[in-house]
């Protein structure tokens, strides 16, 4: 599946199917979150923040593709990622765009 961030595909003349998304809502783990806590307080990457996001970039991401599968598209145009915390410790991703069919 053709994923992209612009609204046109290059060469390619296409029918808008609809609005796709995919989400997930992450917590960290307990455990690294003491390391985290160190960390934030000496300076430096909280390594386990940024699996924990990319992970649920991931997801969110094939869920969304899984979505405009499901309706029969080529590709995903005008594809967009938004974070929002939840609580303390968690946040959603949600990948979004919208799934086309190539003429």
């Amino acid at each position: 599946m053709l994923v992209v961030t612009t609204d046109q595909i290059q060469g390619k003349i296409f029918e808008e199917l609809g609005i796709v998304k995919g989400s997930t809502i992450q917590c960290k783990n307990i455990g690294r979150d003491i390391g985290s806590s160190f960390r934030n307080l000496v300076g430096g990457e909280m390594k386990a923040y940024v699996e924990m996001m990319n992970q649920a970039r991931e997801i969110a991401c094939e869920r969304m593709v899984q979505e405009a599968i499901n309706l029969g598209a080529d590709a995903i145009v005008a594809m967009r990622l938004s974070t929002s915390s939840i609580s303390a410790g968690a946040a959603e991703v949600i990948a979004y765009g919208t799934a086309v069919k190539f003429k």
